[in-house]
């Protein structure tokens, strides 16, 4: 018998409908549901969206069931037909009998194939795998027998057992301090699966308290949301599960097949906080995957749960391109931290120009989603159009005045029902004044305030919030200045907002760490940009002023230090979580000399610049 004869689908009744659990389930419960029957066991299958569509097939890892994929599915359906499945011995699908033996990666190839001939008989479908799920997804890509019943593979948290055992034995091979460095890292990582092979341990500890606490662990440890997931069939899940790894992972270390190469385009997302996988799993994937794509995100393991959004995103990128005959190795995003930023959502304001606008061609440059904000509409617009231009996948313009609380709060609005939570929010939005402190009015004093403070203020508090209550970490870049270390006695109140921004940022930075959210102030020093053209020059009249802003512009022009060497550092600092970066080497002159020779820096600001 076949396996589309060995399949059949099942109707439930409506005494079956209506056992759905509360959370998770119900994303699902608007599903069509069949039973598909291969090599002696029942797969519990559910299909959502049209299924004249292409078929996306998500693959669940270890110790979870299908609803791990509740809100991915969720955010997917309404643009492809969705097939979820329990894999054999987890969630309402049945366990082989004898366990022992029936949980290899053959056997678990013939279930996939049982279910992709179900639902999609006539056309290949794309396959996306997390932990163990990614682990079979590899096996799948990889075997001849699934050549033409697959479309792309997406690998999320979990190697090729077989790339797997080259690794060791390339690294054993050719011990370097280096390479041993990685073996024993990722050695230490996998303690769980010399725990998992001890007979009888894990199924005890996971029928009793490991089963109970897991949940309020997920929470605690991966910021997993509590809502219905896991399902009530984990305890059983997990003792049918461990028998995945003493099936497999021993055997294919020792003696990994040599033919292991895929045939699929494969899209691999490595969460850089994993605390089970080394990302140096995948340094040399690239011979084994020829039509790769890379990308990474700052979380953690269980990226099915806690970033839906960005995981469905590129899943639905991935595969449309497939769909649309685009070629495997598509024009990938230029930018040195393009692996790090790609599809990430990113907000920058004061981008009409300067800093700002060569921030967000860096972003973009990088994959990014660019929300370019700044008081000038037009020149928001041109930033958000070039920004598209190299490399953005999407951009957008907002007009707003980051000194007005309304305004900043209906753009975090905006931001959130639109285009979702930011992952990196750049407060760059500044202006100058320049004149001595008994010249400079309290309107002046307020104008200077109201943006260079209270601006990164309102940004700080709005977009925090919601990158805290997301969960899921992020950053804050806010732009302060070499004034910041260095008082001048013609800059009183611009380097009083910008020490303030400093403080601002370190407290936030303590504050917010907890949370997973980085805060970097950037401390630029003499950069050619229109601040010195637009700056208020405090105690003169306008033909002085004229002139003033005149001199200090082309001293800038001089110094001649572009703005696209901020964005780098802005971008590098985002990745390596800097807490405080000066830019130019005046800027880092200044804090040195803040920190080791205070007396020169008070000598210093005495000095009566040459404007």
């Amino acid at each position: 018998m076949n396996r589309k004869q060995e399949s059949r689908t099942h109707r439930p009744s409506g005494a079956e409908q209506q056992k759905t659990a509360s959370g998770v389930e119900q994303l699902l419960e608007g599903g069509r549901k069949r039973r598909v029957h291969t090599g002696g066991i029942e797969l519990s299958v559910v299909e959502l969206g049209d299924s004249d569509r292409p078929t996306v097939v998500l693959v669940h890892g270890y110790p979870d069931s299908k609803e791990v994929w509740a809100d991915v599915a969720h955010r997917l359906k309404d643009r492809f037909h969705v097939v979820l499945y329990d894999v054999r011995g987890c969630g309402e699908s049945t366990a082989p009998k004898p366990l022992r033996g029936g949980f290899t990666l053959e056997k678990l190839t013939d279930d996939f194939l049982a279910v992709a001939d179900a639902v999609s008989p006539d056309a290949p479908v794309h396959l996306v795998g997390h932990d163990w799920g990614s682990v079979q997804g590899w096996e799948f890509a990889t075997v001849h027998r699934t050549e033409g019943r697959l479309a792309s593979f997406t690998s999320i948290s979990g190697p090729s057992l077989d790339h797997f055992g080259h690794w060791i034995k390339n690294r054993l091979k050719r011990p370097t301090p280096r390479r041993a460095a990685q073996l024993l890292g990722q050695g230490a990582r996998s303690w769980y699966v010399y725990a998992l092979h001890t007979p009888l341990l894990p199924e005890l500890a996971w029928r009793g308290p490991l089963g109970k606490s897991w949940p309020k662990m997920m929470e605690r440890a991966e910021r997993v949301p509590a809502n219905g997931y896991p399902t009530r069939s984990l305890p059983r899940d997990a003792a049918h599960g461990a028998w995945l790894y003493r099936d497999n992972v021993r055997a294919r270390a020792r003696r990994p097949r040599t033919d292991c190469y895929a045939h699929v385009p494969v899209q691999l997302i490595t969460p850089t906080g994993d605390v089970f996988l080394s990302e140096r799993l995948y340094d040399e994937l690239d011979q084994w995957a020829p039509q790769l794509t890379r990308r990474t995100l700052p979380v953690k393991h269980w990226v099915p749960r806690t970033r839906p959004d960005q995981l469905s995103a590129w899943i639905a990128e991935f595969v449309t391109a497939r769909e649309s005959g685009v070629p495997a190795r598509e024009p990938a995003p230029k930018g040195p931290h393009a692996d790090r930023f790609a599809g990430q959502l990113v907000l920058v304001t004061g981008a009409g120009s300067g800093i700002g606008r060569a921030t967000a061609f860096s972003f973009a440059e990088a994959g990014a989603r660019v929300i370019a904000v700044d008081r000038d509409g037009e020149s928001a617009a041109r930033t958000a159009d070039m920004a598209r231009l190299v490399g953005a996948r999407q951009t957008w313009a907002e007009t707003v005045d980051v000194s007005d609380e309304q305004q900043m709060e209906k753009l975090a609005e905006k931001v959130a029902a639109e285009y979702g939570t930011v992952d990196v929010l750049v407060n760059n939005a500044g202006i100058g004044v320049a004149g001595a402190f008994l010249d400079t009015s309290t309107e002046d004093w307020k104008r200077t305030l109201d943006v260079n403070l209270w601006g990164v203020i309102h940004g700080c508090r709005l977009f925090g919030r919601q990158m805290a209550e997301r969960g899921q970490g992020g950053h804050i870049v806010n732009t302060a200045s070499a004034a910041a270390f260095q008082p001048l006695r013609i800059l009183p109140a611009y380097s009083t907002s910008k020490a303030a921004v400093l403080m601002l940022s370190e407290c936030l930075r303590a504050e917010l760490a907890g949370k997973g959210i980085g805060v970097t102030a950037v401390c630029p020093g003499f950069v050619n940009t229109d601040i010195a053209r637009t700056a208020r020059l405090t105690g003169l009249d306008e033909n002085a002023e004229q002139r003033r802003r005149r001199r200090a512009t082309r001293l800038y022009g001089i110094r001649d230090y572009p703005p696209e060497k901020v964005a780098d550092a802005i971008l590098r600092a985002v990745v390596r979580n800097q807490a405080v970066v000066p830019v130019t080497a005046e800027a880092r002159s200044a804090r040195l000399i803040a920190r080791f020779a205070p007396h020169t820096r008070r000598a210093v600001a005495r000095i009566q610049p040459p404007l």
